[in-house]
């Protein structure tokens, strides 16, 4: 009996045990269920600003005819027209023929004003000689070419239209990170597909081919793709914050980096094109660089801020208002320069001709310098090296030699020392200074000769970081040094 009662309570406890697990696990997954519930209503719904601003969204596509000339009779075959005798010569006519070509790409646009405006990326229609935009509803229109901006990466087309679906711009300088987006385009000829995501950041630097930069990118992780260039990028107000420009890929599609233009810039550079068709950008005349932690203790900066000037145009903006190489620039009319990336885009969207204060660091104190700023030309990019015997190796380690006038016609210097050596392990390698480079101003003392550049070397403050004007390859920057 005991024995019996005691495999009694043994099974009651089991049963107890499995009657609260299947209620912990009913528990559970109804807190699951409950969970999933509202995790899924706090996800935002984009079917409205869809329905609504598709219809404003339109498809490009271009044509361009590239006419190909396949040489002169008998040119394939490397024989001179003249060496071919005259009966033969019909047999080769065909080769020197010219042949035509079509070319078609696509892209994504969107309508700006119902009597027709459309804007999409320049490289979307760059060299075509037709363009033609298709509406949702499948209407087709020639477009017409307004103007372009290549710096912008923006185009404005005209198609004869009347009461056409229009978007509506956000406020410029409301976006913030961590926002949800929505793109709609035409990605791999896909119409009118849907992708959204949120913004990752704002303010990118991206130089393009060029190496222009004027263009404060917004980046987010919504899946754009080739096809979707040109394209709107919504907030969830159903106004567009930016257009889509250019994706970062290894593979040709997304991976979650895509680029969008902020809208300020948009509305400003679309203005310009409506009234001329080009576009006025500021221009100041100076090469720039960024400035690290080394660079800045040289300088006497409590930190890294600013843009560096490494070189400034004779004549230039900059030149003729006392803006000298080695000043740093902390701001430009009111706005504060944090990186050397962000002067260009303020510079940029600075009127031609206004004048402004400048801000800059010199000598380790402040000076406030009035600047008129310039009008970059189109196509111009905003600027942002003989045998004598080597000195005995410097605290530096490094030997310098006079410069040749090859080397001053060809990097256009009017003074400086050539670096023949550079010791391993020395300051001057920390610098990542090489042979080759030319030393043009050392603790901001120019250096004219290798005697300048042996009596500035000894008289450098011990264990003190100073700064160091470098041309290299005809381009000239900053290095900071670190003195032994």
């Amino acid at each position: 009996m005991q024995g019996s009662r005691c495999r009694l309570d043994l099974g009651a406890t089991v049963n107890a045990h499995m009657v609260n697990a299947k209620n912990w696990l009913l528990s559970a997954l109804l807190l699951m269920l409950v969970s999933g519930q509202a995790w899924a209503q706090g996800l935002p719904d984009f079917t409205k600003i869809v329905e609504r601003q598709a219809p404003a969204v339109v498809k490009i596509t271009t044509l361009t005819h590239a006419r190909q000339h396949s040489g002169g009779p008998g040119e394939p075959y490397g024989i001179p027209p003249e060496q071919i005798p005259e009966i033969f010569r019909h047999f080769f006519e065909y080769r020197g023929r010219p042949q035509e070509r079509e070319a078609q790409s696509l892209g994504s646009g969107f309508i700006i004003s119902p009597d027709g405006y459309v804007l999409t990326n320049f490289h979307v229609i760059e060299g075509a000689d037709e363009v033609t935009v298709r509406l949702s509803d499948r209407r087709e229109f020639e477009a017409e070419v307004v103007g372009t901006d290549r710096q912008s990466d923006l185009a404005l087309l005209k198609v004869k239209g009347s009461n056409l679906p229009t978007v509506s711009f956000a406020k410029p300088g409301e976006l913030k990170v961590g926002e949800w987006v929505l793109a709609i385009g035409s990605p791999f000829g896909l119409d009118y597909s849907v992708s959204a995501g949120i913004v990752s950041a704002i303010g990118r630097s991206i130089p393009n081919e060029r190496n222009e930069n004027y263009v404060p990118f917004i980046q987010t992780d919504v899946a754009i793709n080739p096809g979707n260039s040109g394209g709107p990028l919504f907030n969830m107000n159903g106004e567009v914050v930016g257009v889509n420009s250019q994706i970062y890929t290894r593979s040709g599609g997304s991976i979650g980096l895509s680029f969008s233009i902020p809208v300020g810039l948009v509305i400003d550079v679309t203005e310009q094109l409506k009234q001329g068709g080009s576009v006025a950008r500021g221009r100041l005349g100076v090469g720039i660089q960024d400035v690290d932690k080394d660079l800045a203790e040289s300088f006497g900066l409590p930190k890294p801020a600013g843009a560096l000037v490494s070189y400034v145009e004779e004549d230039g903006p900059a030149d003729d208002s006392g803006i000298r190489v080695g000043d740093i620039i902390l701001e430009f009319d009111g706005k504060e320069v944090h990186t050397s990336a962000e002067l260009p885009h303020i510079v940029g969207r600075t009127k031609p001709g206004n004048r402004v204060v400048v801000v800059v660091l010199r000598d380790g104190k402040k000076k406030d310098i009035k600047v008129k700023v310039g009008q970059l030309d189109t196509g111009e990019q905003d600027t942002v090296a003989g045998k004598a015997a080597a000195q005995p190796e410097s605290r530096l380690g490094m030997l310098v030699a006079p410069l040749d006038a090859e080397v001053k016609s060809r990097w256009q210097i009017d003074s400086g020392v050539r670096i023949t050596q550079v010791a391993e392990g020395s300051p001057a390698a920390m610098a990542k200074l090489r042979a080759g480079d030319v030393l043009t101003l050392l603790a901001g003392n120019p250096v004219r000769s290798p005697k300048d550049f042996e009596r500035i070397v000894a008289a450098l403050p011990s264990k003190k970081m100073v700064p160091a004007r470098i041309v290299r390859g005809g381009q000239a920057g900053f290095v900071a040094i670190q003195v032994p």
